[in-house]
């Protein structure tokens, strides 16, 4: 009974109104990656307000991919969040950079070590960041002034960096806002004095597993003492991907509450920046 309450969810419902997805092709801001991005595109002639959103280390697709990947096996996390925000206005552009670079299936927890530097998320991903923005800039319903970006986990990671005054790729006018869901804030990119040049909301789970949400609240502090307008929200119980709409986090009821909530906030937040 309980998995079919979450299947019926209004909030894990939205495939059952899905859009189509349109295949895109771009340049990395690194000038020599040819980048596939995934619109979700609204209905209606717009203009829109848009979002980029950036995948963790897992990558974009399924895990049941088997080989295949493209815009039948992106995951359920990313077809939900990109037809949420289709479905209240929003173009939404989900980047793979991993594909490109030849690790499509992306990465295993435990490997940020290991990982190679062509995707890294402080003087890589970036450079995608902003080639997403360039491309939905360059689009006729796309207001382009009113552009966000949100990401999770090394995505989240990548937001961070992205959206440092001294990003890598940062053009003189980037996002508007952005959100970043339970990333890692050890690396350099946030560690000594940090700027953002527009709003960040972090929202971070208490019982994350793979990164240290400590370590976030405390760079969040010293962001917002040197000026950041950046805020910072913990859910407690919630683990690490817990908006992954899969009955086995789901079935976990901080991760519930917190993806909700989630939803919610981003909803509320995104409009309250992105809207005209």
């Amino acid at each position: 009974m309980r998995t079919m309450l979450l299947l019926l969810s209004p909030l894990f419902a939205l495939l059952a109104h899905a859009a189509e997805i349109k295949t895109v092709h771009f340049q990395s801001e690194d000038r020599h990656t040819r980048l596939v991005g995934y619109l979700f595109e609204p209905q209606g002639t717009g203009p829109h307000a848009a979002l980029v959103l950036l995948h963790g280390r897992a990558g974009p697709y399924s895990s049941l991919a088997k080989g295949v990947y493209d815009a039948a096996t992106l995951s359920k996390r990313h077809k939900e969040w990109g037809n949420f925000w289709a479905e209240r206005g929003y173009y939404a552009l989900l980047v793979d950079s991993f594909g490109p670079r030849g690790y499509p299936a992306g990465f295993p927890a435990g490997s940020y070590g290991d990982r190679p530097p062509e995707v890294s998320e402080q003087t890589v991903r970036p450079l995608d960041a902003y080639a997403a923005l360039r491309y939905l800039r360059a689009q006729p319903n796309v207001i382009a002034d009113r552009i966000g970006v949100q990401g999770w986990s090394n995505g989240g990671m990548t937001v961070l960096a992205t959206m440092s005054d001294q990003a890598p790729g940062k053009p003189e006018n980037g996002f508007r806002a952005a959100l970043a869901e339970y990333p890692g804030c050890g690396m350099d990119a946030v560690k000594g004095e940090y700027r953002s040049y527009a709003p960040v909301l972090m929202l971070l789970a208490a019982e994350d597993e793979e990164v240290n949400p400590k370590t976030c609240e405390q760079f969040a502090k010293r962001a917002k003492d040197a000026g950041s307008p950046l805020e910072s929200h913990v859910y407690p119980g919630a683990g690490h991907n817990y908006d992954d709409p899969g009955t086995r986090k789901q079935s976990v009821p901080s991760n519930r509450a917190a993806t909700e909530d989630t939803f919610r906030r981003a909803e509320a937040y995104f409009a309250n920046h992105l809207r005209p």
